[in-house]
């Protein structure tokens, strides 16, 4: 318990340079929040400038929204009027979180297994035929494969609706979710492949086999422990990639997802919004990988000492 609390306090500091360095730079870049209604009257935009703050120098602006995000609270909204951030992250990090949390789920369930298999037929043909998906897995971009699922098996058999959300109902969900994790199913197959095949060269594997114990108990007591430590430490990134990095799949299914916002919020300069998905995107990177550092020193009890420092 004391080594969790110790990282979450250590995350404090990164969090603060995060939000310090996105805040300069977003100020920095050319261009502002109201560059779109330059036909409005000065004085106007003038008002407009006040209502935010933004008539105030930079390092009393910086003030100001640091303490509000102290306290919770991310600002209004300058791309959606009467809409505070806060409104638009309850409404687009459960979004977001639904898709990457099955999309990772997936790409387990069905990865691991392919390289399993993969790793006990190496050299043969079944080897050949799992890489050789998994290489147009990896190869092929989800703006290619959204659209070819939509035609398929949303319009041309009308098992699952083309787009929308309906508040998560589950017909919904399945082309996103299939659609965002297909390459990391690819991803995860090799590296499991991958570890299994190192791992089962090592001295103790090669006992276990001398022993009598047959290819599943080997697999089972010996290899796949070990095996899964290098997919562990890549599932920590993958997991924030999926849950905020789905903006493609978000635009083809027109989901009101986290990653949407944030390039909406991008390109009409909606500072606030920026900063609050830029924070959350650094806060789920220092929770999953502080859970991925557990889940590691279990698997591999020599790096228990290393997670206690």
């Amino acid at each position: 318990m004391q080594t969790v609390v110790k990282r979450l306090l250590m995350a404090v500091p990164v969090l603060w340079l995060i939000l310090t360095l996105t805040f300069f730079l977003l100020r920095a870049a050319p261009g502002g929040p109201f560059d779109a209604e330059r036909q409005l009257d000065p004085a106007i935009e003038a008002q407009m400038a006040s209502q935010y703050s933004l008539d105030l120098p930079l390092w009393q602006q910086y003030g100001l929204y640091l303490k509000d995000v102290i306290q919770g609270d991310f600002g209004p909204s300058f791309q959606y009027p009467d809409v505070s951030v806060n409104e638009l992250l309850a409404a687009g990090l459960p979004v977001s979180m639904t898709l990457g949390l099955w999309a990772l789920l997936l790409a387990c369930l069905i990865g691991v297994p392919l390289g399993v298999w993969s790793a006990r037929s190496a050299g043969r043909w079944p080897d050949a035929l799992t890489m050789a998906v998994a290489v147009l897995g990896i190869s092929v971009p989800n703006y290619v494969v959204g659209p070819l699922l939509i035609a398929v098996l949303a319009v041309g058999l009308n098992w699952f609706p083309a787009g929308g959300w309906q508040g998560g109902e589950w017909q919904h969900a399945v082309l996103p979710v299939v659609t965002l994790a297909l390459p990391f199913v690819a991803y995860v197959a090799r590296l499991m492949r991958t570890s299994v095949l190192e791992v089962m060269q090592q001295p103790f594997v090669q006992v276990a086999y001398a022993k009598g114990l047959s290819e599943w108990q080997v697999l089972r007591r010996h290899v796949l422990r070990p095996a899964f430590l290098p997919l562990v430490n890549y599932l920590g990134p993958a997991a924030v990639a999926l849950m905020t990095g789905s903006v493609v799949v978000e635009q083809i299914y027109g989901l009101p997802g986290l990653g949407r916002f944030f390039v909406q919020g991008a390109l009409n300069r909606d500072y606030t919004l920026v900063m609050a998905v830029v924070l959350w995107v650094g806060l789920l990177t220092v929770v999953f990988n502080l859970l991925v550092d557990v889940l590691a020193s279990y698997l591999h009890p020599q790096l228990r000492e290393e997670v206690k420092r």
